[in-house]
């Protein structure tokens, strides 16, 4: 799997690209036939901006953006939303309609 950095008006440290890549790379192992991810950096005044695009398979892509003052926190924030989409692409069929069916109990019992 390739990945691909864009740095938009930012400095971005080798440390941060390292820890970028492997992050990605973790999330990726768990998709199959994963073709390649880009991470893209922004600083946009006091904003710092990481969005990450993974190619998933069946031609599906994966956006996560996380936004903070530094980009160690804002990548953090790219990363956790890229897992929990990852975690529910992960499961079955069956287990999503499980899951919308006890949400939909829950909001009508409230």
């Amino acid at each position: 799997m390739d990945v691909i950095f864009h740095a938009h008006h930012a400095v971005v440290t080798d440390r941060l690209r390292e820890r970028a890549e492997r992050s990605v790379e973790r999330l990726a192992s768990r998709l199959k036939r994963t073709v390649d991810a880009v991470v893209r950096f922004e600083e946009d005044g006091r904003t710092r901006r990481v969005e990450i695009v993974v190619h998933a398979p069946r031609h599906c892509r994966l956006v996560a953006e996380g936004q903070g003052r530094v980009f160690g926190a804002a990548l953090a924030d790219a990363i956790s939303r890229l897992e929990s989409q990852v975690l529910h692409r992960k499961r079955t069929p069956r287990s999503r309609a499980r899951a919308a069916q006890l949400s939909s109990l829950t909001t009508a019992r409230a």
